[in-house]
């Protein structure tokens, strides 16, 4: 034992002296295109640099971590020290989601969008108190390995398979979607040409190396989206207040300035407060009338649609007979002719999303007050306030136990040296999330200052490169029209997609091109990172658990890695050809795989650790009810199915789990009490798991299986 500490101490050691040197030639890289920004090299080449510099790196440190053998391939050999294995689950944690998508959501949501950083937070307490050093004394490989060894039996094995796979699936469209947007705005690529570039980083170092090139390939992953995420929020933070600190800075000096542009804004008395106004009614306007048509559609359709057309060809043609209109008139009513809805089912999308600007007309809501809402009356104020503060509370539920039971997080405690190291290595997960998510909410602030004093008022005749640039991407991104075409901008005229807020805030803050390549590449580092872990998780859960532990348990090494292999790619690209569709922005692509692993995993983990008498058929029906309830609601009420049922209780699809997350319990407990109790022998290994001084002989023949 004596040895082996310190061979591992020797290894801790080299692994600090070899990052300290990584991050010392990230630095120069970076001063480098500094240099050749100002010698005037192209930005487009410089976004390539970046873009190849970064996935050529990851794929070095992949091919250099190469390995045949699978602990090494599963479960990193065991070896990764608990600082270190804290850096690359903080890089596997913080996802497309939290880099891209957190500070984005701060910026539309203000104090309501907190309930991301209180769950994703909160559930790592969930993670160190409930699950996480039991399961590394279980040891083995996956979660489906402790589902089938400890309730017996395949079909135990096979649910968990199925809630991975839907889970993690869910996860990883959102980090390849991440990696699109990337790719695509510092490349110039086609989005879904851009997807596929990216995914060749994703693949490389999971495909070489398994959990062991994942591991470190991570650990350089946090350090580059943790200095690229820094910067540009403290250099925001100096612009505006002076104070190079973004807590204290948005706090203290943004955020009343934030608060007292939101009142003008709303203020109809105001220069400003008018002009707002003035949009607001043009979209009320177009809301009703598509309101109107939607109506008659539904009332009698393709009869309904032929005398609307009618209506405008007539209109069209007047106006082209009358010597005293104005061509610019003539051509805008022969355009609405020629792009008129040619079918009812394409006149309903069209008129349903126009009728959706009634949320444009809306007054700003005020960042920093709690369940700001609208109504009507007094009455439909508060019932709309109870609405927020049930969704904030099930949201928050819902992240806190999906935190607690993502298979690609619980995995990461699987590659400590010990149970000791796994709990400590929660501590050092904690620490590096916590770095991010305390500024998240800063940079949202500020960004929201940037762009209320800055771009509303200005004039479209000037308007900066970024929002071109940002608009050629993707127009749900980024789109600015002048609705009352009055030449100014107002803010209700602004289209800004909370996934690009991180991603843009170097160009808002008019930083040199340098750092926003910086942030592209930490933006590229937090997707690659998360979808190399749910990847993993993905071809794990069907080579190992599937084919290994159920096909074909006789398996070679050989076959069972190139089995894995294998499935990763099919897995990767099937992954990628679903977002190139684009089911869903990223932060709710998350939210849904948090609420599916909540359902899927989480009763049946728990009970299965501190509840004895917990059985096959207990976790076979909680399993299967958690997850067939979480998925059948999304499916009801998630837009992107069509289905459009009305809300259970008002709760939205990204907050499913809190429906399933109860059934899921109910299907446990109902299931173990009108059943036998497990054997002895199980009930001895539950035993082992939870207490230090159990005797570990008598369980080891079952956690062999």
């Amino acid at each position: 034992m004596g040895r082996q500490q310190v061979v591992q101490s020797q290894f801790f050691a080299n692994l600090k002296r070899y990052y300290a040197f990584y991050t010392g030639g990230f630095i120069s890289f970076v001063v480098v295109v500094g240099i050749l920004e100002q010698l005037g090299v192209p930005v487009k080449i410089l976004g390539y640099i970046f873009l190849f510099f970064t996935i050529i790196l990851y794929a070095g440190i992949g091919f250099m971590s190469k390995t045949a053998d699978v602990g090494e391939y599963y479960v990193a050999g065991r070896r990764v020290p608990a600082l270190f294995n804290g850096m690359a689950t903080g890089a596997d944690w913080m996802s497309a989601a939290s880099f891209i998508g957190l500070a984005g959501t701060l910026y539309h949501m203000g104090y309501d969008g907190l309930a991301f950083v209180l769950g994703w937070t909160g559930g790592y307490c969930l993670v160190a108190l409930l699950l996480a050093p039991y399961l590394r004394k279980f040891g083995q490989f996956t979660i489906p390995d402790f589902l089938g060894a400890r309730f017996g039996g395949h079909l135990p094995r096979f649910i968990g398979i199925v809630a991975a796979i839907a889970c993690s699936f869910t996860y990883v469209i959102a980090q390849i979607y991440g990696v699109g947007i990337i790719t695509s705005r510092f490349t110039g690529l086609e989005f879904q040409v851009g997807v596929f570039v990216g995914l060749s980083g994703i693949l490389v170092c999971s495909f070489l190396g398994g959990m062991k090139a994942v591991t470190w390939t991570q650990v350089a992953q946090y350090i580059i989206l943790i200095t690229a995420y820094m910067i540009p929020v403290v250099w925001l933070a100096v612009k505006h207040t002076g104070v190079p600190i973004p807590q204290i800075a948005a706090y203290t000096s943004a955020l009343p300035k934030v608060t007292a542009l939101e009142i003008e804004l709303n203020d109809k008395t105001t220069v400003k407060g008018a002009r707002e106004e003035s949009v607001r009614a043009i979209f009320r306007q177009h809301a009703a009338e598509a309101d109107a048509k939607l109506k008659g559609l539904a009332a009698d359709g393709a009869r309904f649609l032929a005398v609307e057309k009618e209506k405008l060809i007539d209109d069209a043609a007047r106006l082209q007979a009358s010597p005293m209109a104005d061509p610019r008139t003539v051509d805008a009513a022969e355009r609405t002719v020629r792009e008129f809805p040619r079918s009812v089912e394409a006149a309903r999308e069209e008129w349903t999303a126009e009728a959706a600007m009634v949320d444009r007309a809306a007054p700003i809501k005020p960042h920093a007050e709690a369940f700001a809402v609208s109504g009507e009356t007094p009455e439909e104020v508060e019932a709309n306030r109870a609405i927020a503060k049930k969704n904030f509370l099930a949201l928050v539920a819902c992240l806190m136990i999906g935190t607690a039971a993502l298979p690609h997080i619980l995995m990461r405690y699987y590659t400590t040296p010990s149970v000791q190291e796994a709990r400590v290595s929660v501590f050092w997960s904690m620490f590096f999330i916590f770095l991010l998510y305390v500024t998240a909410p800063a940079l949202a602030i500020l960004a929201k200052f940037e762009v209320y004093s800055q771009l509303v008022g200005s004039s479209f005749s000037s308007l900066p490169a970024w929002v071109s640039n940002w608009a050629a991407v993707d127009k749900t991104l980024m789109n600015i029209a002048d609705i009352n075409k009055d030449g100014i901008v107002q803010l209700a005229e602004i289209v800004i997609g909370g996934d690009l807020i991180v991603l843009a805030t170097p160009e808002i803050a008019g930083l040199p091109y340098v750092i926003s390549g910086l942030v592209a590449a930490g933006g590229l580092a937090a997707a690659l990172s998360a979808a190399d872990g749910l990847l993993l998780t993905i071809a794990n859960a069907m080579s190992h658990d599937l084919y290994y532990k159920m096909i074909d348990p006789h398996a070679s090494t050989m076959r069972r890695l190139a089995v894995s292999k294998g499935l990763l790619l099919a897995v990767a690209l099937l992954a990628a050809y679903v977002t190139s569709l684009k089911p869903g922005n990223i932060l709710f692509l998350v939210g849904a795989a948090f609420s599916l692993a909540a359902s899927g995993f989480f009763p049946a983990l728990v009970a299965g650790i501190f509840w004895k008498r917990a059985n096959w058929l207990g976790a076979v029906l909680g399993m299967s009810l958690g997850l067939g309830v979480c998925a059948y609601y999304m499916y009801l009420t998630y837009p992107f199915f069509g289905v459009n049922a009305p809300k259970w209780w008002d709760i939205n699809p990204i907050a499913s789990g809190t429906f399933g997350i109860p059934a899921g319990f109910l299907g446990v407990i109902i299931g173990s009490l009108i059943s036998p109790a497990p054997s002895r022998e199980i009930q001895d290994m539950v035993d082992h798991v939870r207490y230090p001084s159990f005797d570990t002989s008598i369980s080891s023949g079952i956690r062999a299986r």
